[in-house]
């Protein structure tokens, strides 16, 4: 069993792939990746670092398999967890709601009082709101997939870097895809 469980929702499959891209940064050997839709609260105990993966679909919407967790997720206690999260949005096409579901998780999350690591800068993005930002940065890795594909690769370096060092890690890292 590795030291970090990354849980994620996907539809279309982007989530998914950013998942499996953060675990060959990180090691396979240090995450073990889950899709939300085949696990049970009970894998969330095995692990004390978590890294939580969800798009924000349409106008501000949870994902479909992390909607039908979102009960479970609330009975979860986080309490002594360090947790990172990382989430999709297009930007452009909804940016009255980008990362909004990230948002949504965050404050969920946030009720167990875990030590929260990954906030990532608002640089760089072009949007009109979000639940997910507070305090002026993301509460998470921002991805847009639909609008900056081309941004991902970097972004992804960088932040498995910063979680990298926050989760206190002494693992070589694999930048790059």
């Amino acid at each position: 069993m590795a030291i970090i469980g990354l849980f994620f929702g996907s539809d279309e499959g982007n989530t998914e792939t950013v998942a499996e891209r953060i675990q060959k940064r990180l090691g396979a050997a240090v995450v073990d990746v889950y899709d939300i839709a085949d696990v049970t609260q009970l894998e969330f105990t095995q692990y004390q670092r978590i890294i939580l993966g969800i798009p924000t679909w349409d106008f501000g919407q949870i994902q479909s398999d992390w909607e039908e967790f979102w009960g479970d997720l609330n009975d979860i206690d986080f309490s002594d967890k360090t947790i990172a999260l990382f989430g999709l949005g297009d930007q452009f096409g909804y940016g009255d709601y980008f990362l909004d579901a990230m948002g949504m998780m965050h404050d969920v999350i946030a009720q167990h009082n875990p030590k929260r690591i990954g906030y990532w800068p608002t640089d760089g993005y072009e949007y009109d709101a979000s639940k997910a930002e507070l305090d002026g940065q993301f509460v998470g890795l921002a991805i847009d997939e639909d609008q900056q594909e081309d941004l991902t690769a970097e972004r992804l370096d960088r932040w498995c870097t910063q979680i990298h060092r926050e989760f206190g890690l002494d693992t070589p890292l694999s930048l790059g895809d």
